[in-house]
């Protein structure tokens, strides 16, 4: 510690320490750019089980020095921050605090100290604080060791502390761990392609976390160092996606078991898809329970989000569109009174309509879909993939949905039923129907949000789901935040119970065309040359 601006001066003949040289105020300032050039807004910390480090301090100074710096504050810094340590993509360990090759003379035996004491341990945990400032910079005149952190670093409690999330961590390393142990390499590559190539019903759900799981193996493959292998998992742990080090438990690792017991695709392929059902993933099949109930209060009373679960139809006006109508131009006749009337001889020729053209998603999307003037889609017999895009009631609503954040506001979702369901539930017939618009899925239109699927719809007009009071108001487990994971079971029940709002004005319901499977889409589509007509057969 040192008296702020001045420098501690005693009587050398009584025995005194005197300080006017020690370099104290450049010490501090070593510390923090050291921590400011190792901890910036992407930066993870981590915790390591040093001790004994204020002892390795106070004994690097000279000793007629040590009881000048033996402050309680300074202590509680080292004591608590001290052992924090970064780690680099190939597995190494920093120390965030200390380096002697940044510090004063009069420090470097005691930093020197600390930084051996810190890297011979291993790495305890990720870090996490709910402060700013890490330490306590002054007390009246006296100024401390203390560190900033960056603001995107500061935890911002919600259901759970800090101290909460420390110990969610040390979970999901002993899941990883033991999943890294259970699956090789070669296993978790089969996997991979098989997700990649869409032959496993609803694949893009697992294919994320297929992925991260397959690099993490290899990237751990390339370290040679056991230390630095074990470090890689922290740091995997600590930038992961919410679920993705839950490996063993999660549906991913029900394939990998599947594909390790060398079952045939066919059985690998059914099994996954019974699991992957929409009515059954992530879906509770049982009623909640009181104590669920309960906890499902607290949470949302806690959260302030009771408003969120309201939904209502959307209005075309409200989305995201990659395509509406052009409007007609008006006419501007020129020439006398009779200059609208057809000469004789003059006959215009009529649109030529061709044969339907082939063609996936993307193809269309990128070299028709920016000429045309009107767009139809042909209403099959049959049932098939129509749908509705809801949004949130209340405009204050906070965000509950997965690619719904307070900076950049989604709260639109989407529903259709399992199966499909008939044209004349949607108040259409068969036939040819106006498209009034064409927009992504929602969970597409700021973020990829790869592990929802993509998926494109064609609004049609006067489309609406006739029978919607039964269904429920849409609220789906799998396209909720995480946090609200543990009360999925109330959720799913409330929503069963709930209507949606808004039918009325509902302008947002139509066709989905959803990557991953096969389609037959007829769709004609009128530019300034003439129509032609379109067969959508797939994604890209």
């Amino acid at each position: 510690m040192s008296k702020i601006k001045l420098s501690i001066h005693n009587d050398m003949a009584s025995g005194a320490y005197v300080n006017e040289d020690d370099q104290y105020n450049e010490f501090l300032s070593s510390v923090r750019k050291r921590f400011k050039s190792l901890v910036d807004a992407g930066t993870k910390l981590f915790t390591t089980n040093a001790t004994g480090l204020y002892e390795a301090y106070l004994g690097g100074l000279p000793e007629e020095a040590r009881q000048h710096y033996n402050c309680r504050c300074c202590k509680d810094f080292i004591e608590r921050y001290g052992s924090l340590v970064t780690i680099s993509e190939y597995g190494e360990m920093k120390s965030a605090l200390w380096d002697e090759n940044e510090t004063p003379s009069f420090f470097v035996a005691s930093v020197h100290n600390m930084k051996e004491l810190v890297l011979k341990e291993k790495v305890s945990g990720v870090f996490y604080s709910e402060f700013q400032t890490l330490g306590q910079p002054f007390t009246g005149e006296w100024e401390h060791l203390a560190v900033t952190l960056p603001k995107e670093l500061v935890f911002r409690p919600n259901l759970s502390n800090a101290r909460q999330v420390r110990a969610e961590k040390r979970e999901d390393f002993k899941m990883l761990i033991r999943a890294l142990l259970d699956y090789p390499l070669e296993v978790v590559n089969q996997a991979v392609v098989l997700l990649k190539t869409e032959s496993l019903y609803r694949s893009e759900k697992c294919l994320g976390v297929a992925e991260w799981f397959k690099g993490l193996i290899e990237h751990r493959d390339v370290v040679k160092n056991y230390r630095n292998k074990e470090n890689l998992v922290w740091l995997a742990v600590a930038t992961a996606p919410t679920g993705f080090c839950h490996v063993r438990s999660s549906m991913i690792g029900t394939l990998l078991d599947d594909i390790a017991s060398g079952m045939e695709f066919e059985d690998v392929s059914r099994r996954f898809a019974d699991k992957m059902n929409p009515l059954q993933y992530q879906r509770p099949q049982a009623a909640p329970s009181a104590g669920n109930i309960a906890e499902a209060e607290r949470m949302v009373e806690q959260l302030g989000i009771q408003k969120s679960f309201a939904r209502r139809f959307a209005r075309l006006d409200e989305l995201e569109t990659l395509w509406t109508p052009k409007g007609k131009k008006e006419t501007v006749r020129s020439g006398g009174m009779f200059s609208h009337l057809e000469a004789k001889g003059k006959k215009e020729l009529p649109k030529m309509e061709t044969p339907a053209i082939a063609m996936t998603w993307k193809k269309f999307s990128e070299t028709v879909l920016p000429f045309a003037e009107e767009i139809e889609y042909f209403v099959k017999s049959v049932s098939d993939n129509y749908s509705a895009i809801l949004t949130a009631t209340h405009e204050d609503a906070p965000p509950i949905l997965q690619w719904d954040t307070e900076e950049k506001r989604n709260p639109f979702s989407w529903y259709v039923y399992n199966g499909g369901s008939p044209a004349s539930r949607w108040n259409l017939s068969s036939g040819y129907q106006k498209v009034t618009g064409i927009t992504l899925q929602p969970s597409m239109w700021y973020d990829e949000n790869a592990h929802q699927g993509k998926g494109v719809f064609l609004i049609l007009e006067g489309a609406k789901d006739t029978n919607y009071q039964g269904a429920g108001n849409a609220l789906f487990p799998e396209t909720l935040k995480s946090e609200l994971r543990k009360i999925r079971s109330t959720i799913e029940a409330y929503s069963r119970n709930e209507t949606i709002e808004g039918y009325s004005e509902a302008s947002a319901c139509g066709i989905r065309l959803q990557s991953g499977s096969t389609w037959n889409a007829l769709i004609r589509v009128t530019t300034k040359t003439g129509t032609a007509v379109y067969k959508l057969d797939r994604w890209d």
